[in-house]
């Protein structure tokens, strides 16, 4: 009999485009071999709904709560308590923590894997000793609302502030209480231990991947970009606060100096959901804000190079590793490079100051970084290769054999 497994995730791991839904989604597909999987999801977006039945296919049983709406601020705000973080008031939903506390008290579950630490309420509190209980916290979320806070101005530094406070007490509390708890990189696990030592013994690194046969260099692409000079290229969900804050740096900053040495260069932001501040930014010169796609890589492909100017950065940048699985150039920010598996200044450039981002994106065009493409695609093989890095999510589990081998073997 396969043994089972309770996979809860903050949003719908599907589909998988945006940061912690792709590896959410790969966490699910890769279980799905080896256990019969019970998720238990929220769904903020109303149009997820449609991919329910791809996660029914997959999955034993899947349960559902949407969590989207005007009034979702009022039941946060209304949920809160002393001593709480508010990002767990928003994100519960008292109908699905009922389903997943039944079937864990019912002892119908061997282990559950709780996505993100707005999860872990869900598994915690009494559970039959045989249940394995891991919690993917995949960044240390704390320290993200602490770099809010210090960025911030009154009143929402004092929010801000305490969220970080609430949280990290919240995520020592649950890694306290859960079997295992995992996070997106070495550096990511470092930085929750130096914050929480007591759980030094069950804390380790499951690193992201890259979907590597999908963001293939060798694959041909219409030409989407219609500019008469190179383009640099951003990708990302762009209603997200790091993202707008990085393009907004780039256009701003950037652009006019490099324009002012490449007066044919544009700045092409690819990605969903863009802000007030960044539709602002297409007003710019040669400045293009495209909203949502339905691919990226025809963007990525067009690309002289591809850049990620994020100055508030956890775990592993996604759209970093796409692109250097696409044979791009790539140059991020030193905080957009944490995690990644590769070699700076071989496999990827680094900048800083918008001077440095303009003398790298020169050497690019000049030609004096020649195969840095062919490189960083190698890099990516070689160290975000999913396949190799969700051993470590089996051996957090215990998982057993994938179910096509030991149905082969029987």
């Amino acid at each position: 009999m396969a043994r089972r497994l309770l996979f809860l995730a903050h949003r719908i791991p599907y589909p998988p485009d945006k940061g912690d839904k792709i590896r959410a989604w790969h966490m699910l597909d890769h279980l799905a071999d080896r256990w019969e999987v019970d998720l238990g999801c929220l769904v903020d977006d109303p149009a997820d709904l449609a991919h329910l039945d791809v996660l029914r296919r997959r999955c034993a049983a899947v349960e559902h709560a949407v969590i989207a709406g005007r009034g979702r601020a009022a039941r946060a705000l209304a949920g809160l308590r002393p001593g709480r973080p508010l990002s767990l008031a928003w994100f519960h939903d008292a109908r699905l923590a009922s389903w997943a506390r039944e079937g864990l008290a019912a002892g119908r579950y061997d282990a559950v894997l709780a996505f993100s630490a707005a999860m872990a309420p869900y598994a915690m509190g009494p559970a039959p000793p045989a249940t394995r209980r891991v919690l993917d916290l995949v960044d240390v979320d704390s320290e993200k609302w602490r770099a809010y806070a210090e960025a911030a101005r009154a009143p929402m530094r004092l929010v801000w502030s305490r969220e970080a406070r609430t949280l990290l007490a919240f995520e020592r509390r649950a890694a306290a209480e859960f079997d295992r708890t995992l996070l997106v990189s070495p550096a990511e696990a470092a930085r929750f231990l130096a914050l929480a030592p007591e759980a030094a013994r069950r804390v380790a690194a499951v690193e992201n991947g890259v979907d590597l046969g999908f963001f293939d260099p060798a694959q041909e692409h219409a030409r989407v970009i219609d500019a008469p000079g190179p383009a640099i290229v951003f990708t990302g969900r762009m209603d997200y606060p790091p993202n707008v804050a990085a393009v907004a740096f780039f256009a701003l900053e950037v652009m006019p100096l490099l324009r002012a040495q490449l007066p044919d260069a544009v700045f092409v932001i690819v990605g969903a959901a863009p802000s007030p501040a960044v539709r602002a930014l297409a007003d710019l010169p040669a400045v293009c804000v495209t909203g949502a796609v339905p691919d990226t890589r025809p963007y990525m492909a067009g690309a002289a190079c591809c850049v990620a100017p994020l100055r508030i950065a956890r775990g592993i940048q996604n759209k970093v590793l796409e692109a250097m699985a696409m044979a791009r150039p790539v140059i991020c920010s030193p905080e957009a490079f944490e995690g990644v598996r590769a070699t700076a200044g071989q496999d990827l450039l680094l900048a800083g100051a918008p001077e440095e981002w303009v003398a790298r994106i020169r050497e690019v065009l000049d030609g004096r970084h020649q195969g840095i493409g062919q490189r960083a695609r190698a890099a990516v093989e070689a160290g975000h290769d999913w396949a190799v890095t969700l051993r470590g999510l089996d051996a957090a589990l215990g998982a057993p054999a994938p179910l096509a081998a030991r149905e082969a073997a029987a």
